[in-house]
């Protein structure tokens, strides 16, 4: 260390570079005069002055040296060429004098071309120290993430491995490093090795899922990475491979692709049995028909034959055949009307619903005759979907209202438009009839049921499950809010179809 200081020193000071040359031919030459002065003719004065030429080139430089060679020369003419103590020189001493000139020339050189091969080697030292300064905080930063990071070179042997790496892996460095990193994981490629190897030479990078073997046996699935760095030449030097355990996800999709299965199984079968279900319902009302008008036809027959010469407790019995033979026409009718919703096919068009609800109304107006009933309807928008089906819908809604009005003087029913989701057309019908608990709401819209005894408020049980029925064909729901003796309303909301212009 200490040499390499005072070169510094000696180059950054002119006055000691200088002064170096003066002093080394000043000791050369008192060594050359001591040793003429004592005869000591082994010592080669030229070899002295060449020394400290050398002296000078090595530690002060090109230009001290140059300066060492003329003063050299100079006192080697003076104090030891004859004529002596002169500057004059004879042709003879022309030999001696060259001899020495080139010697320190070639010394001078050398030291030139030592001391750029000194710079160039203290350059790379400090670019060295560097770049050593700079892998060594990187890898400290890669250390302080918790990702799986490790490095491998092209044949697959890792050289760097992270604390991620070894958190996940339970490998330590000192383990992984030096292996190969395919053997050491047990990697299970999703294509041939082969291909992705060309693929990422060919594009540098690699994004996959892999799987791995743990130190302790056990099996993770990765999202790996894979990034290639090349060298000064652009030839493949190194690949940095980061790895995210995402074995839990791919868990959590197998159970849901599995629960997916499932349930598309169980639709399938659901779908079956609804479809049987329904040919089985339209083929057993539509058989019941026949036999049902002869019962009923027949019974009319007998009722009006026998009316004069029979008791009134035998008329009352036919009379009470003929209501029920109606009323079990009626719910073959309306199970025929809900088996047919499930069948038909919508045509799907754009009307107006105020035009809509005047016509179910028409048609429901002789349930209401004789009747105090005040409709209020509010504004009604534009309505794309299936006319017909949605005309029924509106006929059920409406005689339900009618009939649970009936024992009010004074019967309200309305009939409009209320806020939902931009999305979303929410229709709704209300009434201040008797209303219903909020704990049978869910029995509603289920087929046959009832929350009212037959031989107070007539009816089937199927008209709001014909309505739910027609809704859900639209894409929509339907929903009821009552209190006891304080009225109903039903809504029904439809997505509004983009593409179609809505109008209030």
């Amino acid at each position: 260390m200490a040499q390499p200081k005072l070169q510094l020193r000696i180059a950054q000071s002119a006055v000691l570079r200088y002064g170096l040359a003066v002093v080394s031919v000043a000791v050369a030459l008192a060594g050359a005069l001591l040793a003429q002065h004592y005869k000591f003719h082994n010592v080669g004065r030229q070899s002295l002055f060449l020394f400290s030429v050398a002296i000078t080139a090595w530690y002060a430089g090109v230009g001290p040296a140059a300066l060492s060679i003329v003063l050299s020369s100079l006192c080697f003419d003076y104090f030891f060429t004859e004529p002596r103590y002169t500057l004059a020189f004879t042709l003879a001493d022309v030999p001696a004098l060259l001899i020495l000139v080139i010697f320190a020339t070639l010394i001078t050189r050398f030291s030139a071309v030592r001391h750029r091969f000194e710079g160039q080697l203290l350059q790379a030292r400090d670019e060295l120290q560097i770049e050593v300064l700079e892998r060594t905080q990187q890898a400290s930063l890669l250390n302080l993430t918790h990702d799986t990071i490790f490095v491998r070179d092209m044949s697959d042997v890792i050289t760097y491995w992270n604390r991620g790496a070894e958190e996940l892996y339970g490998w330590s460095p000192e383990e992984a490093i030096k292996k190969s990193s395919h053997e050491l994981l047990r990697t299970v490629f999703p294509l041939p090795l082969e291909d992705i190897r060309a693929e990422f030479l060919r594009t540098g990078r690699w994004e996959g899922e892999l799987k791995h073997t743990k130190a302790d046996g056990t099996e993770v699935v990765v999202a790996s990475r894979w990034a290639l760095r090349r060298d000064e030449l652009e030839r493949p030097a190194a690949i940095m491979e980061t790895n995210n355990d995402i074995t839990e996800r791919k868990r959590r999709e197998q159970e849901i692709q599995s629960l997916n299965q499932e349930l598309a199984k169980r639709s399938t079968e659901l779908e079956a049995i609804n479809k049987e279900l329904e040919a089985f319902a339209y083929s057993i009302s539509h058989d019941l028909r026949a036999p049902l008008r002869h019962m009923s036809g027949f019974t009319e027959l007998l009722q009006r034959k026998i009316s004069a010469v029979v008791d009134e407790k035998s008329n009352r019995y036919l009379t009470t055949i003929l209501d029920s033979a109606k009323r079990m026409g009626n719910l073959i009718d309306d199970l025929l009307a809900f088996s047919r919703i499930g069948r038909a096919e919508t045509q799907m068009n754009l009307f107006s619903l105020t035009q809509l609800v005047r016509e179910a109304l028409t048609e429901v107006r002789q349930d209401a005759e004789g009747r105090n009933i005040a409709w209020k309807i509010g504004a009604l928008p534009d309505f794309y979907g299936d006319r017909s089906m949605l005309r029924l819908a509106f006929v059920n809604l409406l005689s339900n209202a009618i009939k649970f009005t009936r024992t009010r003087p004074q019967a309200e029913i309305e009939i409009g438009c209320s806020e939902g989701n931009s999305d979303d057309l929410v229709v709704f019908v209300r009434d201040n009839g008797v209303g219903f608990d909020m704990k049978y709401v869910n029995k509603l819209f289920g087929v046959f049921q009832r929350l009212h005894q037959s031989d107070v408020f007539e009816g089937t049980g199927i008209g709001l499950a014909t309505v739910q029925r027609i809704i859900h064909r639209h894409g929509g729901e339907v929903w009821a809010e009552g209190v006891v003796d304080d009225g109903a309303t039903f809504y029904f909301s439809t997505p509004k179809p983009r593409g179609h212009l809505w109008k209030p």
